[in-house]
């Protein structure tokens, strides 16, 4: 039925409906449309119909009203705008997770624009060419596809589907291995976006896959500027932005690594709101990263209800789940509760395994199993190298937690000399990161270490930055921890001794030798000599003797 054949009522509101698809106000087509008969719709309008309720999160109504527009080109013998429709019901269906209908969708695509003279719509059989040849690590032959897909894009003078080129292109670099060639052109699409090249849909698509592939190359620096970038276009867009809650959990990402945690608990919850109608797995992510900070906030109550409601809603909520069984005292199930992750994701690289196994190492070592922390140490330190030949840099989450861990591992082996170095480094790089939290626990860790080796006013400075820190972040437990700690440390000891020196003392006054200290507390006899300089110009002593009835006396021996 066409426009002619209708009520001048519906004609009116149809020509409403149009005018706000114009404007993009797309809750008002939607009402609009909605308030109509079918029948009185066009392919056209039942695809600006699907755009409507997509943008207001009814994403299984705009399939519907999509295969409503593809019936429609179908019958009109409209291959281009059929074969669009096609592939955009086959793209819709992939998110959704429904393989085998999006494959038919794909295939009716081609079918419709197999033969047709050079358009815009097949920059989206490029496109996939691209990715099916890239996950057959034809790197080459997906470079082909995705220019020959920028070319199309050029002659067909179609800003949009060119800035999707690019980030194809990105892709395929970044896959290959190419990862700062990657990002340059990745940096160059979202520019793209930024500028305001491009129509909204596609300025939502270019910021949603290029945080999505920052976060995935390791990149934090990279993914915040470009969070605030999203954001604020999502804030001058209308309210109905289905983009969102897409850029938001990425954002909610930044902020927990960045120690925002009462802005990221916000924005979680925001999240799951947009999310949740019709995106349950991202929104999952959002839920577990709440969770994440309940938990370090000491709120485990909390944080075991975002957890399971994560797992409700198809993410794995590991490894926070097994860090929170640790907290609570539950250090053999927390143990039990990772290794199923840790199998299943033995192929897997970038964050979400270096997450797993930092997690790994700090169960292990909570339960002395010093070995099994250093094996897994040692995966992050290659996943962490094999990295920095990807992507040229050595300062990335990846490389700070292998340090942190490896730290950890050679302190609890009772070898200082190799632990604080790494701790030192590692510190170094969750400052530059900026990731307080991490930087923190290293403090906390570096803080065990320096009093292992006699440096008292070392191990004070570390728990009272480390302290300060959890204290901002509201990280309660670990600020009572270090608060505790620092009690300690700053307890005065006889004769100012540090508690390595007691250490020596005790040992010297039993009658051992340099060498039989330093095999003792596993440091070198420099170091003991060292010590035993310090332990006499303090107690005004100089010999063993006299230090030997200074312990006896002190109660030290």
């Amino acid at each position: 039925m066409t426009e002619r054949t209708i009520d001048r009522a519906a004609a009116d509101t149809l020509r409403q409906a149009r005018d706000a698809v114009a404007r993009e106000a797309w809750a008002e087509a939607y009402r609009l449309l909605a308030a109509l008969d079918p029948a009185c719709l066009t392919p056209d309008d039942c695809a600006a119909f699907a755009d409507a309720a997509w943008w207001t999160s009814r994403v299984e109504e705009s399939v519907v009203q999509r295969m409503r527009a593809y019936s429609g080109y179908v019958a009109r013998d409209a291959a281009r705008e059929a074969g669009h429709m096609a592939w955009l019901l086959f793209y819709e269906h992939q998110l959704a997770g429904r393989s085998a209908v999006a494959a038919g969708w794909l295939r009716r695509a081609r079918r419709h624009l197999h033969g047709e003279p050079e358009c815009a719509e097949q920059c989206y059989l490029a496109w996939m060419d691209a990715e099916d040849a890239q996950q057959r690590g034809a790197f080459d032959e997906a470079m082909a596809a995705a220019r020959r897909m920028a070319g199309i894009a050029r002659r067909c003078d179609s800003p949009d589907l060119l800035a999707m080129s690019v980030q194809a292109q990105s892709g395929v670099l970044v896959a290959q291995g190419r990862v700062g060639d990657g990002l340059d052109l990745l940096d160059d699409a979202m520019c793209s976006a930024m500028a305001g090249e491009l129509s909204s849909f596609f300025t939502g698509w270019v910021y949603c896959l290029g945080l999505q592939q920052s976060m995935a190359c390791v990149d934090l620096e990279r993914a915040a500027e470009w969070s605030e970038a999203a954001m604020s276009w999502c804030a001058a867009m209308p309210a109905e932005n289905n983009f969102r809650g897409l850029c938001r959990v990425h954002r909610v990402e930044v902020l927990e690594l960045r120690g925002s945690w009462a802005e990221a608990l916000s924005e979680a919850e925001r999240t799951c709101a947009e999310l949740l109608p019709y995106e349950r797995r991202m929104a999952a992510e959002a839920v577990y990263l709440a969770g994440q900070i309940r938990r370090r906030r000491g709120e485990l109550a909390a944080a075991e209800e975002s957890y399971d409601r994560t797992h409700e809603l198809g993410r794995d909520p590991q490894p926070g789940l097994a860090l929170l069984r640790l907290a609570q005292g539950k250090a053999d199930a927390s143990a039990t509760a990772l290794q199923p992750a840790l199998a299943t994701g033995a192929e897997t690289g970038g964050l979400e395994r270096c997450r797993l196994l930092a997690a790994q190492v700090e169960i292990c070592l909570a339960l002395g199993r010093t070995t099994e922390a250093g094996t897994a140490a040692q995966e992050l330190q290659s996943l962490a190298l094999d990295w920095q030949r990807r992507c040229g840099s050595e300062v990335t989450l990846l490389h700070a937690s292998a340090a942190t861990a490896s730290g950890a591992v050679a302190f609890a082996a009772r070898d200082p000399d190799r632990a604080l170095p790494l701790l030192r480094r590692a510190l170094t790089l969750w400052l530059e990161l900026r990731v307080p939290y991490e930087a923190a626990q290293v403090r906390m860790t570096l803080a065990a270490a320096d009093r292992a080796a006699g440096d008292a006013e070392g191990a004070r400075m570390e728990l009272r930055a480390a302290e300060q820190t959890f204290r901002q972040l509201g990280a309660v437990p670990d600020a009572r921890r270090a608060a505790a700690l620092l009690a300690e440390v700053r307890r005065r000891r006889p004769g100012g001794l540090t508690e390595r020196e007691i250490q020596v003392l005790r040992l010297v006054a039993a009658g051992h030798t340099n060498r039989a200290v330093a095999a003792e507390l596993v440091i070198s006899e420099h170091t003991v000599a060292r010590h035993l300089n310090n332990i006499f110009a303090k107690l005004d002593v100089s010999s063993r003797a006299a230090a030997t009835a200074y312990a006896y006396k002190h109660g030290l021996a």
